[in-house]
């Protein structure tokens, strides 16, 4: 049986139909009265709480904020710049590393070696210590060609940590291909190189983009920790202000720098988790 003006479609498919938006409905509104009840609880908690007033004075004094808010705005586009390069280094080494731990050839074990040294030592050391390993160390030895530029001792200390994860993350996505993969490009004649860069490396990038950008997120925040070596990036410019004004309003709006830099990445990365599953179960 069929309702007029919807041919093909029977009464029953239209009470589910119809079933499924109230309860969606439904849903929607649950959500949206449970969260506005917590986060009213949770402000009412803060703004209700003895050392509010003090807290807002210190942290949240808008004054300070707008004060210092071009300073930290300047010094922000470093960070942004520090992210861009090292990524691209990053993704590089990255690259490298991993393609070296999954060539099956026994003449390179000396370097696989290498490989597996590196990325256990860089992912077991923090990357706060490698900072002050390179920032300060490198400078230390005196050799001639090697950089003093903060910039690039900062860039090469990210690229050193960063580049062990993201270098487990392609091992980890090369590894998922379907030995299948692997034959049919020999079969068509490739080489086991061109079979590794056309047709599995693609794969295997776009099954761990992901994690990948979840890596880059976390990059970003950490271009942070070079304020230590003396880059004068926006948590530098914040530690300045706070030392001089006694407030910290600064590292609020630094904070908020890093949030508004780093939720549309957040988000990007989301989606692309979302669509992979749909892709993978057929949706």
């Amino acid at each position: 049986m069929t309702e007029a003006g919807t041919p093909g479609v029977s009464a029953r498919q239209l009470e589910r139909d119809a079933y499924r938006r109230r309860r969606a409905r439904t849903r929607a509104a649950v959500a949206v009265v449970s969260t506005v009840v917590v986060l009213g609880v949770l402000t009412a908690g803060v703004l209700l709480s003895p050392g509010w007033p003090r807290v807002r004075e210190t942290y949240f004094n808008l004054g300070e904020a707008r004060s210092v808010f071009p300073e930290v705005a300047k010094a922000f586009v470093l960070n942004i710049r520090l992210f861009l390069v090292a990524e691209v280094f990053i993704l590089i080494v990255a690259i490298i590393v991993a393609i070296i731990r999954v060539v099956p050839s026994p003449a390179l074990a000396p370097i696989k070696l290498l490989a597996v040294v590196y990325t256990d030592v860089f992912r077991g050391t923090p990357t706060i210590l490698v900072v002050f390993l390179v920032g300060f160390g490198v400078p230390a030895l005196g050799l001639a060609g090697l950089p003093t530029s903060l910039f690039w001792l900062g860039v090469i200390a990210l690229t050193l940590s960063y580049g062990a994860y993201v270098a487990e993350v392609l091992r980890a996505g090369i590894l998922s291909i379907h030995p299948t993969q692997w034959a049919s490009g020999r079969a068509l004649g490739l080489s086991y190189g061109k079979t590794l860069r056309l047709v599995v490396l693609p794969q295997a990038v776009r099954r761990v983009a992901p994690p990948l950008l979840n890596d880059f997120v976390s990059l970003q925040k950490d271009t942070a920790l070079l304020s230590i070596i003396g880059l004068v990036e926006a948590l530098r410019v914040a530690q300045v202000d706070s030392g001089r004004t006694f407030h910290f309003s600064s590292y609020i709006v630094a904070a908020l720098f890093f949030i508004a830099a780093t939720i549309p990445l957040a988000r990007f990365t989301d989606y692309l988790t979302v669509r992979s599953l749909r892709r993978e179960n057929g949706i």
